[in-house]
């Protein structure tokens, strides 16, 4: 019996060690950039609208997003929001823009996967309590249930697990931050 043990924990020391710390930060990149990537860039690039003003100054459709209720009033008016709101409007925009380039390119990619962990955060609370999410039990729906597809419960889940991938494991050897290790002989 100690012999089979001992295989066990010989085999699940080599996965972990040499297949794991290559295999899931390259795979987490892989899926953010085919799941992810374009997702958030047509985001950003609704936002931004087609003269690209939109990346210093925010548009009404990046406040529709980001602000529904607030745009929703009959006397909004993009001029009377207030310099947090406009910020706000403006790092949503840029996030959606900058952090998938990092994290796909492996640049900063613990940063940029911490930066998507909080952006999906507040996106999360903006589909709740903005979209008017948290009324719809389907949407919101359940852990611990037998209907797996909810799109909050659910689906965030695993977008944060698959982001937190990358925070604490890196981006993996194929990556820019590999590249300035190697160059910098940081080990």
């Amino acid at each position: 019996m100690t012999r089979l043990i001992n295989f066990y924990l010989r085999v699940a020391y080599r996965i972990e060690h040499r297949l794991g710390s290559f295999l899931m930060p390259t795979l987490a990149r892989f899926v953010f950039a085919a799941l992810f990537a374009v997702y958030y860039w047509n985001s950003a690039l609704a936002k931004i609208g087609d003269d690209f003003s939109g990346l210093w100054q925010p548009s009404a459709r990046a406040f529709a997003q980001i602000y529904p209720k607030l745009v929703e009033l009959p006397a909004f008016d993009i001029a009377t929001a207030g310099s947090f709101q406009k910020a706000m409007v403006l790092a949503g925009t840029w996030a959606e823009l900058v952090l998938p380039v990092l994290i796909i390119a492996g640049l900063f990619t613990r940063f940029a996967a911490g930066g998507m962990v909080v952006f999906v955060a507040v996106q999360t609370a903006t589909d709740l309590l903005g979209h008017g999410l948290i009324d719809n039990a389907n949407s919101l729906g359940a852990w611990f249930d037998d209907i797996p597809d909810s799109i909050i419960m659910d689906q965030r889940a695993l977008w944060f697990m698959l982001l937190l991938i990358l925070v604490f494991r890196g981006a993996g050897p194929l990556s820019i931050d590999e590249l300035i290790k190697r160059r910098l002989n940081i080990y």
